[in-house]
């Protein structure tokens, strides 16, 4: 009887219970539908050329510290071939992260056909937003190349320079001022930039702020690497594209920042070298998300274009504070997936595993734009 009205009581709790808890549900159900969509002003496209999974924990070994990019809320892998090879090279898999087209290995911002075919910085400028690109090579370089030209080839560089007059970025910093100065043609691009509104620096300014259009040519060609490079950090260089960006239009802006070094790094099978361009290029990721804790609807993508080197972490010099042995089992690029770290507004779109074209119509979403 005791049993019998024992269960009887538990059930009649039960019952009180659950219509309480299936209201807190549909309030939560109904919360969550009534959210407001997640608004995206500034997008920092972040580009570590040729690193792979292995180079960014080469980085946490390698310091004892956790990378500014492991901190990433949102994680995703995208593969990197290209319209005509397994494995790409920088113009190819640069161009899919800038356009969304997979391309011929060697072209710049152009689709397999060779048409000319807009970037997310085109697509940005059209909607009014201020774009920048800030690197640690020649500005004409593949990577920065795939955002602000439209080339056949990627060793174009004088008629690649030509582009930048015309272009919409408002902020360029990097290396390759030979290419903008001393021509086959004859030309000056500085000058005309000038006349374009183009503030001039041969070197860094501290600050970016107040900058209408900002161009920053540090170098003759090549920047140095970090570790001899006096002039600026990547950091820095994100520091002050960020500001001239953001101080002179609300609507938002698109910057496109390169540790380009790190593929260079792995072509020389050199992990010194390797590991002080990761350094460099981390410390400008902290730049940007620290500004997009600031800074509501902003959105940081970290990501490569391929891996470089085939590298691995193997059994050695392994114990613990001791580092670990570097193996190189490529002096170019491989075919592995490569990591996406997001942070911010939008962020939770780039979990999973996909395609480097994806990353365009990924961003082009979350910033509610029209890619035609």
């Amino acid at each position: 009887m005791k049993t019998k009205l024992s269960f009887a009581l538990l059930f009649l709790a039960l019952m009180a219970v659950l219509p309480a808890q299936s209201q807190r549900r549909a309030k939560g159900v109904v919360s969550q539908a009534v959210e407001k969509p997640v608004v995206v002003n500034n997008v920092i496209f972040m580009i570590g050329d040729g690193m792979g999974l292995a180079q960014a924990h080469a980085l946490q070994l390698a310091t004892g510290e956790m990378p500014a990019m492991f901190k990433a809320p949102v994680i995703g892998l995208i593969s990197t071939d290209s319209y005509t090879h397994k494995i790409t090279d920088s113009g190819a898999g640069g161009t899919a992260l800038a356009t969304g087209y997979k391309t011929r290995n060697g072209m710049i911002g152009m689709g397999p056909d060779s048409t000319a075919v807009p970037s997310l910085l085109d697509i940005f400028a059209r909607d009014g937003r201020r774009t920048g690109v800030a690197v640690t090579c020649d500005v004409t370089h593949a990577t920065p190349a795939d955002f602000v030209a439209k080339n056949i080839s990627r060793k174009n560089e004088q008629e690649i320079a030509a582009d930048f007059v015309k272009s919409p970025v408002d902020v360029v910093i990097g290396g390759g001022l030979y290419n903008f100065t001393r021509r086959k043609d004859g030309r000056n691009l500085v000058s005309e930039m000038k006349d374009n509104g183009f503030a001039f620096f041969e070197s860094l300014p501290k600050s970016g702020k107040g900058f209408n259009k900002l161009l920053v040519l540090t170098d003759t060609a090549h920047p140095a690497p970090a570790a001899k490079r006096t002039n600026y950090t990547l950091a820095e260089a994100t520091r002050v594209a960020i500001e001239a960006l953001d101080s002179r239009n609300d609507k938002g802006f698109f910057l496109m920042v390169e540790g380009s070094q790190i593929d260079w790094a792995g072509h020389n099978n050199d992990s010194t070298y390797l590991i002080n361009e990761m350094i460099d290029f981390d410390k400008a990721v902290g730049v940007a998300v620290a500004f997009a804790e600031k800074n509501p609807g902003t959105l940081v993508v970290v990501t490569a274009d391929h891996e470089t080197g085939g590298l691995t972490l193997i059994h050695g010099q392994n114990k613990r504070n001791k580092g670990v042995k570097f193996h190189f089992s490529s002096d170019d690029h491989s075919g592995v997936i490569v990591p996406v770290y997001a942070f911010g507004a939008g962020a939770s779109q780039f979990s999973g595993v996909y395609d480097n074209t994806d990353i365009f119509k990924k961003i082009l979403k979350v910033a509610a734009l029209d890619p035609k």
